[in-house]
């Protein structure tokens, strides 16, 4: 096995690699052949080329430094809290049952106070048998690389790595820079495009049929990150990570998408990119919060809390007993013109209206009074 995961962690290297090689290529294409040969040498626009190439070096500056600190930033370890003592483990497999050892891990997530408020399906502990932890909320297993990420969003393997609390603001930069760079060499080029199909063939060099490529390639990367960086700008501004748009977390009162939305498209965006403006479009990590607690959209946290009770402390609906009362003092109360009240049965009789049929009926019994219409 040891030798299967070494050789699959060679393997996800491939497509950054791949990226990598591309992106040496098109900077071969458009700074040599584009800007120097063809721009500066055979038209003599020096101008033109220096504008190109400042812009160029620009937005290739900015997608290479958000794509890098996408692929290298270690990701936050799970705090050690939720990670279960020797003890702990042995408590929790010594129970065969699964609702036992749910049980069990929910004593000990009250023990420890640890801030869950997400569930799983059934309603349990949110638990990881490979690593050994209480999941924290938005945090989920990476059966790529083998831990669980805090706020999972998903793993990817063109930068190798899981997109997460620690990287996702440089994933999304990363898109967006990616975009802006396909774009530029593809508007940049677009005229030596045109030029190259009105030519004929014959009169045509090996470094136009680059350029063309160049051109070509441009726009269908821009298309392919433009709908993924779509998508990821709504999963920003709804606060959800992929898991989640697809999944919704869990809580007390059932599933819910919305379930850690600031409340704003301004905060949820604030709460991934930070408060500090100048930073926004920077791939420097501003991201709010520790990756384990999160705010909880709309309710009182106190009775989503898995640390409490599973008893409900709502009102009773219309319909249920209501809360105790002493039926003597209730008797002696009774005061209305037109009342009729039974001893035998203690039946108590109230007319709606005057002069009509229309009644309600209280029962009083030593634990509650019922009523009906």
């Amino acid at each position: 096995m040891g030798a299967l995961k070494s050789c699959l962690r060679i393997i996800g290297w491939v497509p950054v690699v791949f990226i990598s090689a591309v992106i040496i290529w098109a900077y071969f294409a458009y700074v040599i052949e584009l800007c120097i040969f063809t721009i500066s040498v055979e038209q003599e626009q020096y101008g033109v080329a220096v504008l190109l190439l400042i812009v160029f070096h620009f937005f290739l500056t900015l997608f290479l430094w958000s794509y890098y600190k996408t692929i290298f930033t270690p990701h936050s370890p799970v705090p050690g809290e939720f990670y279960l003592t020797s003890d702990e483990m042995q408590r929790v497999e010594s129970e065969d049952r699964a609702r036992e050892q749910q049980e069990v891990l929910k004593e000990i997530t009250r023990d420890k106070a640890l801030p869950v408020y997400t569930r799983t399906f059934s309603g349990g502990i949110r638990y990881c048998h490979n690593c050994k932890i209480i999941k924290p909320d938005r945090c989920h297993h990476c059966s790529v690389c083998d831990r669980c990420i805090l706020k999972m969003d998903h793993h990817c393997p063109w930068v190798n790595n899981c997109v997460g609390y620690s990287n996702y603001k440089f994933f999304v930069l990363f898109l967006m820079y990616a975009l802006f760079f396909c774009l530029y060499i593809c508007i940049s080029t677009l005229p030596y495009f045109i030029q190259f199909w009105k030519r004929d063939i014959d009169h045509q060099k090996a470094s136009d049929f680059q350029i063309v490529f160049l051109c070509l390639l441009g726009f269908m990367f821009a298309l392919s990150v433009l709908a993924l960086l779509c998508v990821h700008i709504r999963l920003v501004y709804t606060n959800q990570s992929t898991i989640e748009s697809f999944r919704a977390p869990i809580f007390r009162h059932g599933p819910d998408k919305d379930g850690f939305s600031r409340g704003s498209a301004s905060g949820n965006f604030r709460d991934i990119f930070g408060e500090s403006r100048g930073s926004w479009c920077l791939p420097v990590f501003t991201t709010a919060g520790d990756g384990v607690n999160w705010p909880i959209q709309a309710r009182d946290q106190d009775s989503d809390r898995l640390l409490d009770d599973d008893r409900d402390e709502d009102l009773a609906s219309p319909g249920e007993e209501s809360p105790s009362r002493d039926p003597g003092q209730f008797k002696e109360s009774i005061q209305a013109g037109g009342t009729n009240y039974n001893s035998t049965n203690n039946d108590v009789v109230i007319p709606i209206e005057p002069n009509t049929d229309d009644t309600v009926q209280l029962v009083l019994e030593a634990g509650h009074i019922a009523g009906q219409t």
